[in-house]
């Protein structure tokens, strides 16, 4: 049952991707972004799983892993089609425990919108 799911979502990607790309060609008038990137994210809590998975990957494209993300907590590779990226990216668990934290605040900190600013 999991790979006919994955197997559907893959082909309903895809096939989204060229639907957009036919409708941009034929709507030449409709503004685009200069560049595009799809992410994937692996599905497993352990550290060691998801950099086993984005090595494999990385294997697979021909790519090398991404250290340039490694600060935030981040094990990435990715293979560029011109300006359209596929990027596969595990987020630690560091990283997670940290948006967490820094997610626990949401709310508590209000601004003040009623400021006389003197731009003088």
């Amino acid at each position: 049952m999991k790979g006919t799911v994955m197997n559907d979502r893959r082909a309903a990607l895809i096939n989204g991707l060229l639907d957009l790309a036919a409708f941009l060609e034929a709507h030449p008038d409709v503004p685009v972004s200069s560049s595009v990137t799809i992410h994937h994210f692996p599905d497993s809590d352990s550290d060691a799983e998801m950099c086993e998975e984005i090595d494999k990957i990385a294997a697979r494209v021909g790519s090398e892993i991404d250290y340039e993300d490694s600060p935030y907590g981040h094990y990435a590779t990715s293979v560029l089609f011109g300006p359209v990226e596929y990027r596969a990216v595990a987020v630690l668990a560091a990283a997670r425990a940290r948006h967490d934290a820094e997610r626990s605040y949401l709310g508590c900190v209000k601004p003040d919108l009623n400021l006389d600013l003197d731009l003088d």
